[in-house]
């Protein structure tokens, strides 16, 4: 039975990675500040304590068998939506705390056969995202570098870290650069929720015929990939024998007006949309999605309304039990 530890297993991506995993018949730890918010962990061990300690991370790393674990998953990082992000309230943190989880991890190498990184679409330089009608980023246009958040610029840091980390010490390492991750049990509120999650909980709060708040003209678009084909992304890439980082994204673009619409459409809901100042990114970002083709054989196709559909499914069952709560 193969070992697999995931780093980060309390939030949404991890959670989701952790029941795939188990699926194919891993043993598995999960390790993260806290347990999953919205659904009970199936993993066989949970580690609950800060990863930015290095002590805790070589806690999460020992076996009772004193094996190697035969996959680490680090998806630990102090991140969260536009509202977290880009504000600049959060950026030591988001630095610090993210960059101290890679260096312990990088650090304990030796306790592990294979690494994989969650790596963001943050990277890229903001001046080719100043288009709405973006044509797609691709891996190769990282460099120069110029990313538009302090997120951003830890992302890429780490990226350069596990590179070195193969280079000079020979471990396997896999890098994904997630564009937009979205889908049911995420957050969904609170002001670290991503787009499709807030566009859903607006939509499911307002009545029909009723108003929501956008930020910006909503003209800023984006791309959205739905979790299951996030995982799909990750197991192949960890199968494979790549080591360069690679997009795991939809090339499918959207509007964050139209992304309201779309919510409402599904909801059976007519609303408008009132247009307010708040943090807003770059104005354009997508994947491109010809390197992991060529090197998987495999590209993220899922259609973004499908996955719509069950995430705001998901998100007005929440909006219901919130209101039976107050």
């Amino acid at each position: 039975m193969k070992t697999a530890l995931v780093c980060g297993a309390g939030g949404f991506i991890g959670g989701h990675l952790v029941k795939r995993l188990k699926s194919e018949g891993y043993w598995v730890r999960g390790a993260d500040l806290k347990e999953h918010q919205f659904s009970k962990t199936v993993a066989d061990d949970f580690i609950i304590g800060d990863l930015v300690n290095e002590e805790i991370c070589k806690k999460a790393l020992s076996l009772e068998s004193g094996d190697k674990f035969d996959e680490v998953y680090q998806l630990a990082a102090d991140m969260g939506g536009a509202g977290y992000i880009f504000t600049g309230e959060n950026d030591f943190n988001v630095m610090h705390n993210s960059a101290s989880v890679n260096l312990n991890f990088t650090n304990l190498n030796g306790r592990y056969k294979k690494i994989f990184y969650s790596s963001s679409a943050c990277i890229y330089p903001e001046e080719i995202q100043l288009d709405t009608d973006n044509k797609g980023l691709k891996e190769g246009d990282a460099y120069p570098a110029n990313p538009d958040s302090e997120y951003g610029w830890e992302k890429l840091f780490s990226e350069r870290l596990y590179a070195a980390l193969n280079r000079n010490v020979g471990s396997e390492v896999r890098i994904a650069r997630f564009h937009n991750i979205f889908g049911p049990e995420g957050t969904w509120t609170g002001g670290k929720e991503k787009a499709p999650a807030a566009m859903c909980r607006k939509v499911a709060e307002c009545s029909d015929g009723g108003e929501i708040e956008i930020w910006g003209d909503g003209e800023q678009t984006r791309s959205f990939l739905y979790i299951d084909e996030c995982l799909e992304g990750i197991r192949r890439l960890m199968d494979s024998d790549f080591m360069e980082p690679v997009n795991i994204g939809s090339e499918e673009i959207i509007s964050i007006n139209a992304l309201a619409e779309m919510a409402a459409e599904i909801a059976g809901k007519s609303i408008s949309l009132k247009h307010i100042e708040g943090p807003l990114g770059v104005r354009g970002r997508t994947s491109e999605n010809s390197l992991i083709l060529e090197k998987l054989d495999w590209a993220p196709s899922y259609p973004l309304k499908e996955g719509m559909k069950k995430t705001y499914k998901w998100i007005a069952e929440q909006v219901e039990k919130n209101k039976g709560q107050g």
